[in-house]
């Protein structure tokens, strides 16, 4: 079953850092690029970070660029997002995601709040 499950969410002070898991199962991990996405009520989901089936090439969103960082491990089947210097602004549902996976495949997601 191809499936993508995030872990990691919760609550963290503005400055504070997060790491966020997505396990993936039912395709070749190794063989597809992955996104991170979030999505606030009332907007669009936004691309937050990709990176490529090698892992040697990340991109990011602007607004998140010099403070969050995207890996891979094909070892466990599971890509990371690790969010340094939280702001209020990254508050959101994050979601993993696989583009060439049939016709893409989403995580449920998981909740960020960066609250003081």
């Amino acid at each position: 079953q191809v499936q993508l499950v995030e872990s990691g969410g919760g609550s963290v002070r503005p400055g504070g850092s997060l790491t966020l898991s997505c396990a993936a199962t039912g395709f070749t991990f190794s063989a597809y690029t992955l996104n991170w996405y979030r999505q606030t009520p009332g907007k669009e989901r936004e691309l937050v970070a990709q990176i490529s089936p090698s892992g040697r090439i990340t991109t990011y969103a602007d607004s998140v660029k010099g403070r969050f960082t995207i890996s891979r491990d094909s070892t466990k089947n599971t890509v990371y997002l690790q969010m340094n210097n939280v702001k209020p602004e990254d508050t959101a549902i994050y979601y993993c995601n696989a583009p060439g996976v049939r016709s893409g495949v989403w995580g449920q997601g998981t909740q960020v709040t960066v609250s003081s």
